[in-house]
């Protein structure tokens, strides 16, 4: 409990003291034709949540396996995300490092090999094929938190269900450090979600996560989804691990689709994501928020059910691609319906 304290109250204050460091070298979100807040907005959450990590990792350091490699790619991770945030730099750059943080990992022992029993009862053991497999799987959560990052309190939000969904699950399985490691990542988020959302202290002290906030946190999901799913260790089926990302998987996913379909590059930006097709609908930005985060939490609620329960992992593999098929089908026919006259 003093670790989960002293994580909050370090986050808070290395959030105030990088907003004003950002704000003096530039590291700011400036305005344009797709951004439409008002001021140059520090790009920090990010960075606060890495030096947190830093309080967990000096502190615990036995309670995540392998957190010196761990810690390694995170910093080669920020380093690059707050380049990126300032200077604005090319896809392929991104990608070949995160395909390095993921050789890492992998070069470590940490990958997936086996997708669970999904085979009418039968195991799916990957093989070599699970190097690629976890390649995609880094790069994939690593973009799909940074394309909800479009509203404010978003990103964040659910992040932290993601961390607290983990926390339950190491739980159920005896594994009380790394459920206080996950308790700890979502204490670190919670300042930069109060200073996000502008609570309590108005619009001041505003900041943003940044691409490289957003590209951390991705890679710290997998990471952990991976420590729970595999191995002799493991604490849970890994078909449970895609409930507990369902909304930004599944909303990458289509918005992928979609752009590919239209034959453009599936990382070009557009106004596809559910947040932006909510608030087209006549949410605000606020009520988007909390429809986005219900999803989000019904959908760790089910995995974890599950989990719990020791349904069968078809029933849930099938379950699970027939939500994501239902949301698709309607945020088809809610755009043919609505928004005829609305430009996509």
């Amino acid at each position: 409990m003093q670790e989960i304290v002293l994580v909050f109250l370090g986050a808070l204050a290395l959030l105030f003291i990088s907003r004003k460091v950002a704000k003096k070298v530039g590291l700011v979100d400036k305005p344009n034709a797709r951004k439409q807040h008002s001021g140059h907005i520090p790009l920090v959450g990010g960075v606060s949540v890495y030096l947190s990590l830093w309080i967990i990792y000096l502190l615990q350091p036995e309670w995540l396996p392998d957190s010196t490699v761990y810690m390694i790619c995170a910093t080669m991770l920020i380093i690059v995300g707050v380049l990126d945030d300032k200077f604005d730099l090319p896809v392929m750059p991104r990608m070949a490092l995160q395909a390095l943080v993921a050789g890492i990992m992998m070069y470590n022992g940490l990958y997936i090999y086996s997708l669970g029993n999904i085979l009418f009862g039968y195991e799916l053991v990957l093989g070599v094929l699970g190097y690629g497999v976890t390649l995609l799987a880094v790069v994939g959560a690593i973009n799909a938190f940074n394309m909800v990052d479009g509203i404010d309190g978003l990103l964040g939000a659910l992040s932290s269900v993601t961390f607290a969904g983990l926390a339950v699950v190491f739980w159920m399985g005896d594994r009380n450090s790394m459920a206080l490691w996950c308790l700890c990542l979502m204490v670190a988020c919670l300042p930069y979600i109060l200073l996000n959302l502008g609570i309590p202290w108005g619009r001041k002290f505003k900041v943003f996560m940044g691409d490289a906030g957003s590209t951390l946190i991705g890679f710290t999901v997998i990471w952990l989804l991976i420590v729970a799913t595999q191995g002799e260790d493991a604490v849970m089926q890994p078909v449970t691990a895609l409930w507990l990302i369902a909304v930004p998987l599944m909303d990458m996913m289509r918005v992928m689709i979609v752009r590919i379909r239209r034959g453009n590059s599936p990382f070009k930006p557009d106004r596809e994501h559910l947040h932006h097709l909510l608030i087209t609908l006549g949410l605000t930005s606020k009520q988007t928020l909390l429809v986005i985060i219900g999803l989000s939490c019904i959908s760790s609620i089910v995995g974890i059910i599950s989990q719990y329960f020791q349904v069968s992992e078809l029933w849930t593999l099938l379950i699970y691609s027939l939500s994501y098929l239902g949301l698709s089908i309607f945020i088809h026919e809610l755009k043919k319906t609505k928004y005829s006259s609305v430009s996509y």
